[in-house]
């Protein structure tokens, strides 16, 4: 790992011999620096790239290779976008910052929504179909979204990470009981066993372990649950046999995509929200690495997750947005080449056209996926409860909104059946804490912030393109 006292790298720029001066983001470190600094990238982003498919994947049914499939899929389109954003064609696509794209997690809940108001073999088309018009209004409003970010200052945004974690909750408690709830032994000792013996792992690797070592905590945590599940039966390696070793996505493998307006309305509504964490995101990576960050860098950017966004459910993909654990990796290591991240996009692009690669991930038994989903779905939730802290909980104001559509979005996850007769677009969108949550924690924003006054909610500011 880098220290501040490591060289060239670190300071505002460098020069090369007989050369201009060249901005630390902009270097092409030595392979010795920076196949070590990517892999710690790919470390921090992986168990969220696969997350997604995993999640969804179960949700639906799939089979062991349309699991593999939708995982290659997605490290694909991670790899792809995490390129363009790096590297990007300047002027038109792209930050050229060290900033990682791929699946996020904000888009599980409500894709699980419209997987359930959905029979069997519409479920993914229409997913698909959502996600892509999701990407279509990324791209159309990214320009203007500079104007829109007032509406979604760190107390509205706070509440939405807080939800995504809170309500994913359920289904890495469903892994640690076995994932399969129709099976006769679905909750026994023995896979409560093994999720508990996984979360300790995590915890002991991440108390006693120093450097790359605690950064990889959790795929260590998997490593060694899965090792130990070996000897009681647990772990079946029969998907590797299967798998082929290197294959192209198929185009539409599960269908044409169908576009069904209420899924559409849930998708458009996260999307905004994965824009503000984008934007946010861009703004901490600019000043991180001493990089000015203007409004024509974050439309770039944002461009990026547009166009991942569409193009990536015709391959499999799912809504792509910032990954804001490897921009707490460039602040750690103070590695700021863009070419480093550029690096682990293309490792990414390379395991997601080895399906072999992403068939190692589902032998990975459900116990042991529940015990280390509980400290990533539980971090997520962290993390909003951070942004939460620095948005002014001290005005009662923000309390009451704070509060209640905490718990719109909390309803869903306590009585599943609270909109059961409801019209079917709003049991979609009211039915994902997250989109009910959202649209309160706006609402709200608008009616106390807003509705009335002069000015508004701050937000960070975007300096005009």
């Amino acid at each position: 790992m880098a220290t501040p006292a490591q060289g060239p790298a670190e300071g505002p720029c460098s020069t090369a011999p007989g050369g201009p001066e060249v901005h630390p983001v902009d270097q092409k470190l030595h392979p010795s620096r920076l196949v070590p600094a990517a892999l710690q990238h790919i470390a921090a982003m992986y168990a969220g790239v696969v997350t997604p498919p995993l999640i969804i994947g179960q949700a639906v049914r799939l089979d062991t290779a349309g699991q593999t499939r939708l995982i290659a899929a997605s490290l694909l389109i991670a790899g792809v976008a995490t390129l363009l954003q790096t590297l990007g064609v300047k002027g038109f696509v792209g930050n050229r910052l060290p900033f990682v794209n791929a699946a996020s997690s904000a888009g599980i809940a409500p894709m699980l929504a419209i997987a359930e108001t959905n029979a069997t073999g519409d479920q993914l088309p229409a997913i698909y179909g959502a996600v892509m018009v999701a990407g279509v209004f990324c791209l159309a409003i990214g320009p203007f979204f500079g104007k829109l970010l007032r509406f979604f200052p760190p107390l509205v945004t706070g509440v939405v990470i807080t939800l995504i974690g809170v309500t994913l909750m359920p289904v890495p408690v469903a892994w640690a009981q076995g994932g399969d709830k129709t099976a006769a032994d679905f909750g026994s000792m023995k896979y409560l066993a093994l999720a508990a013996f996984t979360l300790v792992v995590i915890l002991l690797i991440q108390r006693f372990g120093r450097g790359f070592v605690r950064q990889v905590a959790l795929l260590l945590g998997l490593l060694i649950g899965t090792l130990a599940a070996i000897p009681f039966g647990m772990a079946d390696f029969g998907a590797l046999g299967s798998a082929p070793v290197a294959a192209l996505p198929t185009p539409f493998a599960f269908g044409a995509p169908e576009f069904q307006p209420a899924a559409i309305i849930s998708l458009c509504l996260v999307t905004l929200v994965l824009m503000t964490e984008s934007s946010a995101g861009m703004l901490a990576i600019g000043e991180i690495c001493g990089r000015e960050t203007d409004g024509r860098t974050i439309t770039r950017g944002l461009r990026t997750d547009g166009l991942a966004t569409l193009l990536g459910p015709v391959f499999g993909g799912f809504p792509t947005s910032a990954f804001a654990q490897n921009v707490g990796v460039v602040s750690l290591t103070k590695v700021r080449s863009r070419y480093v991240v550029a690096a682990a996009g293309g490792a990414l692009l390379v395991l997601g056209v080895f399906p072999v690669l992403g068939a190692v991930v589902s032998t990975v038994p459900m116990p042991v996926l529940g015990g280390a989903g509980i400290v990533l779905f539980g971090s997520i939730a962290v993390s909003g409860i951070r942004t939460l802290s620095e948005a002014g909980l001290d005005d009662s104001s923000n309390i009451i909104l704070v509060a209640v559509s905490l718990g719109a979005g909390i309803i869903p996850l306590a009585a599943p059946t609270f909109y059961a007769d409801f019209p079917a677009w709003a049991q979609t969108v009211l039915g994902s804490g997250i989109s009910a949550g959202a649209l309160v924690a706006v609402a709200l924003n608008l009616f106390f912030h807003h509705l009335g006054t002069r000015g508004g909610a701050s937000a960070p500011a975007l300096k005009s393109s």
